[in-house]
């Protein structure tokens, strides 16, 4: 079955307009809830959202949606994608929503859903709801509409749990710490988590106004993080996206730590510990050659699934693994998430930290990445991979890197475009490669 509504990340799009409506929000909360209302028992969502403006339209969409076929809501305002997966299982609710489209631009907003146990919906449950939003739902008896409340103490609940994934004996005083929160979701969880654990926090991005969501600031924008750090004479800064299910780092000579280099990170401490389950790593075949070469120096190893956080984490289901993420930044711990979680991995970067009495700066880059080239080419429609010149110049470059680097090359899932990266030991050789086959594909396509 096509799919009309559900992307890579749930159901996203531009606020009025397309798939993100009003009117289709409230069809998604009678679909989901109509999907989720399973035994006899009273049925529960749980709703959160970030800080756009539209997130006030569509909250209330679906709570329309959802009571109208008989599930009860509880909302908890601004909080990040993790916290909602969190509540969702300790409220026993049947179903949990999130409204964001993470580090997208305000314009645009997303939905996205989690089962029971707190775990983003499977294809099966995706398709079933696509289906039923074809069709007009039954709806409750008078007697039996759902009821809303809003619950007060849902960020003291999501800092207690975030503070619990690192171990009691580890204070993060002494530590000047710069927290941009994207003026998004993580806006008032994460400084406060940080500072209860008796940091210096700096906070920048959290003053979100409902249209500066992600402008400037936070994981995809990090010269204010970096400005700050360095002026401030911070230790380190750690940036959010707009949904706070991403983290990348600052050292405290304002450098660049990506999820990478993270995942380098938190993967040998625990390894070193003997709680690392899986043998290694779980990321996607975007991240540097240089974590692979790594991991394997340290016995370890790095298992590639397709870009999203979904295949990394179905891949840690399947093999048995707790951590994985991707070089943009999502993290995803299992023993303390059921999704990726920026502030859980940055008190594990800060903890670590602690543990290891070194600066950032020594202790965040633990490997060198090897150059790393991607670029985009636009097409109007066909299929240019299918054309046999770009094939051979693909092998060719295949061929070419064979035992010194590695080609990855793939089809946007949003957009006509087709996205080819190369990465080896030698930066002119990865950028050869790239420009003849971004040529190839722009001459096939045109």
């Amino acid at each position: 079955m096509a799919r009309q509504y559900f992307g890579t990340d749930g159901i996203r799009g531009r606020t009025n307009a397309g798939v993100m409506t009003a009117a289709i929000a409230m069809k998604v909360g009678q679909a989901a809830g109509t999907r989720f209302l399973r035994g006899d028992h009273r049925h529960r969502v749980v709703i959160g959202k970030d800080t756009r403006l539209s997130g006030y339209m569509l909250e209330n969409a679906l709570v329309a949606g959802f009571t109208s076929v008989g599930m009860d809501v509880v909302l908890t305002g601004p909080l990040p994608t993790p916290a909602i997966a969190l509540l969702t299982r300790e409220l026993r609710a049947d179903v949990g929503v999130m409204i964001s489209a993470s580090h997208n631009p305000y314009e645009d907003n997303g939905i996205k859903l989690f089962g029971p146990d707190g775990f983003k919906l499977s294809d099966e449950d995706e398709l079933a709801i696509e289906a039923l939003l074809g069709e007009d739902q039954p709806l409750a008896d008078a007697a039996r509409i759902g009821r809303a409340r809003r619950i007060e103490d849902a960020r003291g609940r999501y800092i207690h749990a975030v503070k619990g994934s690192v171990p009691e004996n580890v204070r993060l005083d002494g530590l000047k710490i710069v927290v941009d929160c994207a003026n998004g979701a993580a806006y008032q969880v994460t400084p406060s988590a940080i500072w209860e654990l008796g940091a210096e926090v700096i906070a920048v991005g959290v003053t979100p106004n409902g249209t500066n969501i992600n402008d400037k600031v936070g994981s995809t924008h990090l010269n204010l993080v970096k400005e700050t750090v360095v002026a401030s004479g911070a230790d380190i800064g750690i940036a959010l996206d707009g949904d706070a299910d991403r983290l990348i780092v600052v050292d405290e000579k304002g450098q660049t730590v990506d999820g990478d280099q993270i995942m380098a990170l938190i993967g040998s401490r625990l390894a070193a510990s003997g709680t690392l389950r899986g043998g290694g790593v779980v990321a996607t075949v975007m991240s540097n050659l240089g974590l692979e070469r790594f991991l394997t120096g340290q016995g370890l190893t790095l298992e590639r699934t397709k870009v999203g956080d979904r295949h990394v984490l179905e891949r840690m289901k399947t093999g048995g693994f707790n951590v994985g993420g991707e070089q943009s930044g999502h993290m995803i711990m299992l023993d303390h998430a059921t999704t990726g979680d920026g502030t859980v991995a940055a008190l594990q970067v800060l903890a670590a930290l602690v543990q290891s009495g070194k600066q950032a700066s020594e202790l965040l880059h633990l490997f060198d990445p090897v150059p790393q080239l991607l670029k985009n080419v636009r097409f109007s429609g066909g299929k240019p991979l299918d054309d046999a010149k770009v094939k051979a110049v693909i092998a060719e470059a295949e061929a070419q890197l064979n035992g010194r680097g590695r080609l990855v090359i793939r089809p946007s899932g949003t957009e006509p475009v087709i996205r080819v990266m190369a990465e080896g030991d030698d930066a002119g050789e990865v950028e050869q490669v790239v420009v003849a086959i971004c040529d190839a594909v722009s001459e096939a396509a045109a």
